[in-house]
């Protein structure tokens, strides 16, 4: 099988080495070239053809995004992983960047004088992310085997459970990383004014990333969007994410629920994890429980998913050709856990529906207005 080729955009000949030593350390990578900033790097993809490209944030002449909306001009589906700092600066244009199409991103190391620990550091976070957006490479099509081979759309059936759809909604639980920011900009805005239940989030993002995440979404949502604090109370037409660095659970009592957020260790190498958040609300909510995962690599949910279910909750999934990355709604499309597998832009709609026809059944309240 071919390696994936990858094209390097830094303007630091340190972090270039740096980047190119970790990729090359797999037999399954290739640097094809780099460049120092992104004028250079634009004249260089028709000269090597890269099957993808690690582009800094922040570089003199051309910046990151500068040379992203020139990428996308002529290159609509080429991946592209922003490198960026974790400075407010540098994850708010690295939102932007998201938004204009770029396929993910990765922090640089704070400490680069521990240079095996930054190196180590750089493989973690790249190297999966490359083989999740160039799924061709050998090696990750024979560890991911069964996603990769996994049948396409009407193959992989939605599961029903009448018991389930029966039972009041009361929270409203989503799970979501590679993909994430956009897929969520889509679903959370569309959600009405009214929504009478809460939503909690676990997006995979560093700090400072999922406060300017929860900011960004807040502005052009009907529903108040925060980042998650110990003790906030969870009401109605309020939606949290979790913060970066800190898992998310559910406390108070059977009148007050509460958020609590701890640094417990990683789970699925992910501090927030959903898996986490997951298993906290369905032993809170139980069966009055709605899970969703949206596109996202790995298989973070996929036990949380299982815990709902058990409980008597539901799940619904995006669907394999409207995610970026198919791998935690693909595990749980796989496991038979999802009742519903959709394209993004019916999820807000499905979400809607449910929780109306739950408001209906168990209150007769009016139907939401979208």
């Amino acid at each position: 099988m071919p390696k994936a080729r990858i094209l390097v955009v830094d303007d630091s000949a340190v972090i270039r080495r740096l980047i190119s030593k970790a990729l090359e350390a797999d037999p399954a990578l290739e640097v094809a070239g780099i460049a120092a900033n992104g004028k250079i790097a634009l004249s260089k993809i028709p000269q090597i053809n890269p099957d993808l490209i690690t582009l800094d944030v922040e570089m003199p002449e051309m910046d990151g995004l500068q040379t992203l909306t020139e990428i996308r001009k002529t290159y609509k589906n080429l991946p592209v992983i922003m490198f960026s700092s974790i400075t407010e600066r540098a994850a708010s244009a690295t939102l932007e960047a998201l938004k204009r199409g770029a396929s993910d991103y990765v922090t640089k190391p704070s400490q680069m004088r521990d240079l095996a620990g930054a190196l180590r550091q750089v493989a973690e976070e790249l190297i999966p992310k490359v083989k999740a957006l160039c799924p061709f490479v050998a090696e990750f099509k024979t560890n991911q085997s069964r996603l990769s081979s996994m049948p396409g759309k009407g193959s992989i059936k939605a599961v029903t459970r009448s018991a389930a759809s029966s039972k009041r909604i009361d929270i409203l639980a989503i799970g979501v990383s590679t993909g994430g920011p956009n897929a969520l900009a889509k679903v959370i805005p569309q959600l009405p004014a009214n929504f009478p239940i809460p939503v909690v989030i676990v997006q995979h993002m560093p700090p400072t990333f999922t406060g300017l995440l929860a900011n960004s979404l807040s502005k052009n949502s009907n529903l108040l969007v925060r980042e998650g604090l110990e003790g906030a109370l969870l009401e109605p037409g309020t939606v949290w994410i979790a913060p970066g660095n800190f898992h998310m659970t559910i406390g108070g009592n059977a009148i007050v629920r509460t958020l609590e957020l701890n640094q417990d260790t990683q789970e699925n190498s992910c501090r927030p994890a959903v898996d986490v958040l997951f298993r906290s609300v369905a032993n809170v909510y139980g069966g009055n429980t709605l899970g969703v995962i949206l596109t996202g690599m790995g298989k973070d949910g996929l036990r949380g998913c299982q815990d709902i279910i058990s409980g008597g909750g539901r799940v619904i999934v995006q669907d394999k050709e409207t995610s970026v990355v198919w791998g935690m709604p693909g595990y749980v499309a796989e496991a038979g856990l999802a009742e519903k597998i959709l394209p993004l832009q019916q999820i807000t709609s499905a979400i809607t529906r449910i929780v109306n026809e739950s408001m209906k059944l168990h209150n007769g309240k009016q139907r939401l207005t979208v």
